[in-house]
């Protein structure tokens, strides 16, 4: 499916699902916070977000970036300089094909 036709989501980290989540870490291993982008929302009211597509969808996950680097600093599976550790990313790889990302839990 072509990007400019998928359905977009806003939504924010806590409400998408753990699956989603996971391979949310292995798209962005080093953090979150570089990676923000900016938009309008309906209101007209600037909102920043971390931007995730999936095969059916593209997610815009609600966050500043001073939540971006909590989030990190509060996961487990981030080692203390924010990067996801290697056996969190050897659980994830092995758990998500990446050619078959589901979208189905958010």
């Amino acid at each position: 499916m072509n990007s400019q036709d998928k359905p977009r989501v806003v939504t924010s980290f806590e409400k998408i699902g753990t699956d989603l989540q996971e391979q949310i870490k292995l798209e962005y291993p080093y953090g979150f916070s570089q990676h923000l982008i900016s938009f309008n929302n309906k209101e007209g009211e600037r909102q920043s977000a971390l931007r995730f597509e999936t095969e059916e969808k593209i997610y815009l996950i609600k966050m500043t970036k001073i939540i971006a680097e909590q989030i990190i600093d509060d996961d487990d599976d981030y080692d203390d300089d924010g990067n996801l550790t290697d056996d969190a990313k050897e659980e994830y790889e092995e758990k998500y094909d990446s050619d078959d990302i589901d979208d189905t839990d958010a």
